[in-house]
Parts: C-alpha cells; structure tokens; sequence
C-alpha cells in the first residue's frame, strides 16, 4: 500500500543524511531519512517543501513544491511580524 505525504527537509547531517519531516494536515507525524542525492537538485536545502510516496515504508517518489515552499515561508513571516509588533502604551 503506498501513502503520499507532505514532506519538509528539516536538515541535512554531515553532507550525506536528510531528514525529513513528514506531515499530516499541518502536524508532523513521522521523520524519514534518506541520501541526500536522492533529493532533486534545486530542493537541498532546509526548509524545502515536497510530495512523496511511500510505499511500505521506502520512497517511491518525491516531487519538489517551491510555490509551497514560499507560501510556508511568507506565512511563517506575517506571524513573526504580528507577534513583534509592538503594542501601544496604554
């Protein structure tokens, strides 16, 4: 049985591991690592956002979603900036 999920690098360990993080509606559910040569090219780096299939627990495929990857980071932005603001002195 294969399973497709959401995937977030989390980081890459001595230049040869990634991990990943893979999610389930917004919450991390399991880590999974891989060789970093198999990530494709232009997603080797944290915070790269990606579909993958899994199928008995070894991956099948993984594609990498940049729109995804920017809406994550704006999103994580706006947050940061609402929680800086700074409130009035009343």
């Amino acid at each position: 049985m294969s399973d497709t999920a959401t995937a977030v690098l989390d980081r890459i360990v001595d230049g040869t591991t990634a991990v990943l993080l893979l999610e389930e509606e917004g919450s991390v559910v399991d880590e999974y690592t891989l060789d970093v040569e198999r990530l494709p090219d232009d997603g080797r780096h944290e915070g790269a956002v990606f579909t993958v299939t899994l199928e008995d627990e070894t991956l099948r495929e993984m594609e990498y979603r940049p729109d995804d990857e920017r809406d994550r980071k704006a999103s994580a932005q706006d947050r940061f900036d609402r929680l800086s603001e700074r409130l009035p002195d009343e």
